[in-house]
Protein backbone atom coordinates (compact mmCIF):
# COMPACT_ATOMS: atom_id res chain seq x y z
CA UNK A 1 0.00 0.00 0.00
CA UNK A 2 1.47 3.44 -0.94
CA UNK A 3 0.88 6.51 0.86
CA UNK A 4 -0.50 10.03 -0.95
CA UNK A 5 0.82 13.43 -0.41
CA UNK A 6 -1.92 13.73 2.07
CA UNK A 7 -1.21 10.45 4.09
CA UNK A 8 -3.92 8.92 2.62
CA UNK A 9 -3.49 5.42 1.61
CA UNK A 10 -3.48 4.13 -2.22
CA UNK A 11 -4.22 0.61 -3.09
CA UNK A 12 -2.10 -0.45 -6.17
CA UNK A 13 -3.47 -1.17 -9.29
CA UNK A 14 -3.66 -4.28 -11.15
CA UNK A 15 -1.01 -3.99 -12.64
CA UNK A 16 1.62 -2.76 -10.31
CA UNK A 17 0.50 -6.02 -8.05
CA UNK A 18 0.67 -8.34 -11.07
CA UNK A 19 4.30 -7.00 -12.38
CA UNK A 20 5.19 -7.92 -8.33
CA UNK A 21 3.40 -11.04 -8.52
CA UNK A 22 5.47 -12.14 -11.47
CA UNK A 23 8.38 -11.40 -9.43
CA UNK A 24 7.43 -14.19 -7.13
CA UNK A 25 5.84 -11.71 -4.63
CA UNK A 26 3.46 -13.67 -3.03
CA UNK A 27 1.41 -11.14 -1.35
CA UNK A 28 0.84 -9.26 -4.47
CA UNK A 29 -1.15 -12.21 -5.86
CA UNK A 30 -3.01 -13.02 -2.91
CA UNK A 31 -4.10 -9.15 -2.77
CA UNK A 32 -5.00 -10.14 -6.41
CA UNK A 33 -6.84 -13.09 -5.81
CA UNK A 34 -9.00 -11.14 -2.73
CA UNK A 35 -9.84 -8.45 -4.65
CA UNK A 36 -10.89 -10.64 -8.05
CA UNK A 37 -11.94 -14.08 -6.03
CA UNK A 38 -15.51 -13.00 -5.69
CA UNK A 39 -16.25 -11.63 -9.52
CA UNK A 40 -14.55 -14.90 -10.63
CA UNK A 41 -16.74 -17.30 -8.27
CA UNK A 42 -19.64 -15.24 -9.77
CA UNK A 43 -18.47 -15.38 -13.85
CA UNK A 44 -17.63 -19.08 -12.67
CA UNK A 45 -21.29 -19.92 -11.76
CA UNK A 46 -22.90 -17.84 -14.35
CA UNK A 47 -21.08 -19.92 -17.24
CA UNK A 48 -21.66 -23.49 -15.18
CA UNK A 49 -24.78 -22.93 -13.08
CA UNK A 50 -23.21 -25.23 -10.91
CA UNK A 51 -21.58 -23.75 -7.48
CA UNK A 52 -19.17 -27.05 -7.07
CA UNK A 53 -17.63 -26.19 -10.68
CA UNK A 54 -18.10 -22.32 -10.36
CA UNK A 55 -14.99 -23.20 -6.92
CA UNK A 56 -13.76 -25.64 -9.72
CA UNK A 57 -13.33 -23.04 -11.89
CA UNK A 58 -12.06 -20.08 -9.69
CA UNK A 59 -9.18 -22.13 -8.13
CA UNK A 60 -8.53 -23.91 -11.45
CA UNK A 61 -8.27 -19.47 -12.92
CA UNK A 62 -6.28 -18.65 -10.03
CA UNK A 63 -3.64 -21.82 -10.55
CA UNK A 64 -3.40 -20.46 -13.87
CA UNK A 65 -2.69 -17.18 -13.05
CA UNK A 66 -0.03 -17.91 -10.90
CA UNK A 67 1.25 -20.43 -13.56
CA UNK A 68 1.19 -17.70 -15.93
CA UNK A 69 1.65 -14.78 -14.33
CA UNK A 70 4.66 -13.63 -15.77
CA UNK A 71 3.54 -13.60 -19.76
CA UNK A 72 -0.16 -11.59 -18.97
CA UNK A 73 -1.06 -8.81 -20.71
CA UNK A 74 -3.34 -6.37 -18.58
CA UNK A 75 -6.26 -4.75 -19.98
CA UNK A 76 -6.69 -1.29 -19.38
CA UNK A 77 -4.78 -1.96 -15.79
CA UNK A 78 -7.26 -4.93 -14.99
CA UNK A 79 -6.50 -8.19 -14.35
CA UNK A 80 -10.22 -9.33 -14.48
CA UNK A 81 -10.75 -9.84 -18.24
CA UNK A 82 -7.94 -12.09 -18.55
CA UNK A 83 -9.39 -13.97 -15.76
CA UNK A 84 -12.89 -14.10 -17.10
CA UNK A 85 -11.15 -15.49 -20.34
CA UNK A 86 -9.12 -18.42 -18.50
CA UNK A 87 -12.44 -19.19 -16.50
CA UNK A 88 -14.06 -19.43 -19.77
CA UNK A 89 -11.50 -21.23 -21.44
CA UNK A 90 -11.78 -23.73 -18.07
CA UNK A 91 -15.50 -23.74 -18.42
CA UNK A 92 -15.31 -24.99 -21.88
CA UNK A 93 -13.04 -27.85 -21.19
CA UNK A 94 -14.89 -28.55 -18.32
CA UNK A 95 -18.07 -28.92 -20.41
CA UNK A 96 -16.34 -30.95 -22.76
CA UNK A 97 -15.06 -33.54 -20.13
CA UNK A 98 -18.56 -33.63 -18.50
CA UNK A 99 -20.37 -34.50 -21.84
CA UNK A 100 -17.62 -37.45 -22.15
CA UNK A 101 -19.12 -38.53 -18.44
CA UNK A 102 -22.03 -38.33 -19.32
CA UNK A 103 -21.87 -40.51 -22.16
CA UNK A 104 -20.51 -42.85 -20.24
CA UNK A 105 -22.99 -42.92 -17.82
CA UNK A 106 -26.39 -43.19 -20.31
CA UNK A 107 -24.39 -46.79 -21.32
CA UNK A 108 -25.17 -47.80 -17.49
CA UNK A 109 -28.43 -48.80 -16.39
CA UNK A 110 -30.15 -45.90 -14.88
CA UNK A 111 -30.55 -45.74 -10.44
CA UNK A 112 -33.66 -45.98 -8.75
CA UNK A 113 -34.71 -42.15 -8.20
CA UNK A 114 -34.68 -41.53 -4.59
CA UNK A 115 -37.20 -38.65 -3.45
CA UNK A 116 -36.18 -35.61 -1.54
CA UNK A 117 -38.69 -33.23 0.64
CA UNK A 118 -36.47 -30.40 1.18
CA UNK A 119 -38.14 -27.36 -0.63
CA UNK A 120 -34.41 -25.55 -0.49
CA UNK A 121 -32.84 -28.02 -2.26
CA UNK A 122 -36.06 -28.67 -4.61
CA UNK A 123 -35.84 -24.45 -5.53
CA UNK A 124 -31.75 -24.49 -5.81
CA UNK A 125 -32.30 -27.51 -8.65
CA UNK A 126 -34.94 -25.34 -10.36
CA UNK A 127 -32.83 -22.49 -10.30
CA UNK A 128 -29.55 -24.49 -11.40
CA UNK A 129 -32.17 -26.02 -14.08
CA UNK A 130 -33.12 -22.45 -15.06
CA UNK A 131 -29.35 -21.73 -15.50
CA UNK A 132 -28.09 -24.52 -17.12
CA UNK A 133 -31.03 -23.81 -20.09
CA UNK A 134 -28.95 -20.34 -20.42
CA UNK A 135 -26.06 -21.93 -20.33
CA UNK A 136 -26.72 -24.23 -23.18
CA UNK A 137 -28.26 -21.39 -25.45
CA UNK A 138 -25.17 -19.26 -24.69
CA UNK A 139 -22.67 -22.47 -25.61
CA UNK A 140 -24.98 -22.86 -28.63
CA UNK A 141 -24.11 -19.32 -30.22
CA UNK A 142 -21.39 -18.44 -32.75
CA UNK A 143 -17.95 -18.69 -31.04
CA UNK A 144 -17.50 -14.47 -31.86
CA UNK A 145 -20.90 -13.65 -30.57
CA UNK A 146 -20.21 -16.13 -27.50
CA UNK A 147 -17.01 -14.45 -26.33
CA UNK A 148 -18.67 -11.04 -26.28
CA UNK A 149 -21.90 -12.44 -24.60
CA UNK A 150 -19.59 -14.38 -21.88
CA UNK A 151 -17.82 -11.18 -20.82
CA UNK A 152 -20.64 -8.38 -21.13
CA UNK A 153 -23.56 -10.16 -20.37
CA UNK A 154 -22.34 -12.72 -17.97
CA UNK A 155 -19.19 -11.11 -17.03
CA UNK A 156 -20.43 -7.53 -16.72
CA UNK A 157 -17.60 -6.19 -18.36
CA UNK A 158 -17.83 -2.80 -20.13
CA UNK A 159 -18.34 -2.83 -23.88
CA UNK A 160 -14.68 -1.00 -23.94
CA UNK A 161 -12.61 -3.20 -22.16
CA UNK A 162 -14.46 -6.78 -23.98
CA UNK A 163 -13.33 -4.86 -26.75
CA UNK A 164 -10.11 -4.23 -26.28
CA UNK A 165 -9.87 -7.93 -24.56
CA UNK A 166 -10.68 -9.76 -27.92
CA UNK A 167 -8.79 -6.69 -30.25
CA UNK A 168 -12.08 -5.69 -32.14
CA UNK A 169 -14.05 -2.19 -32.10
CA UNK A 170 -16.29 -1.37 -30.03
CA UNK A 171 -19.10 -1.57 -33.06
CA UNK A 172 -18.41 -4.40 -33.20
CA UNK A 173 -19.03 -6.13 -30.00
CA UNK A 174 -22.34 -3.89 -29.75
CA UNK A 175 -23.03 -5.82 -32.98
CA UNK A 176 -22.32 -9.34 -31.37
CA UNK A 177 -24.35 -8.34 -28.20
CA UNK A 178 -27.49 -7.41 -30.60
CA UNK A 179 -27.42 -10.54 -32.48
CA UNK A 180 -26.75 -12.59 -29.80
CA UNK A 181 -29.70 -11.19 -27.51
CA UNK A 182 -31.55 -12.01 -30.52
CA UNK A 183 -30.67 -15.34 -31.39
CA UNK A 184 -30.60 -16.16 -27.66
CA UNK A 185 -34.41 -14.91 -26.73
CA UNK A 186 -35.30 -17.47 -29.92
CA UNK A 187 -33.62 -20.11 -28.08
CA UNK A 188 -34.71 -20.02 -24.73
CA UNK A 189 -38.73 -19.35 -26.43
CA UNK A 190 -38.04 -22.50 -28.52
CA UNK A 191 -37.51 -24.32 -25.04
Amino acid sequence: MQLTGLGAPVEPGDADLWARAARGDREAFTALFERHAQAVWNHAYRLTGSWASAEDLTSGTFLAAWRRRGDVTLVRDSALPWLFTVAGNLARDEHRGRARRLRLLRRMPAPAAVSDHADGVADRIDAEVRLQRIVDAVRALPAAQRQVVELCLLGELPIADAAALLEVAEVTVRAHLSRARARLRALLEEK
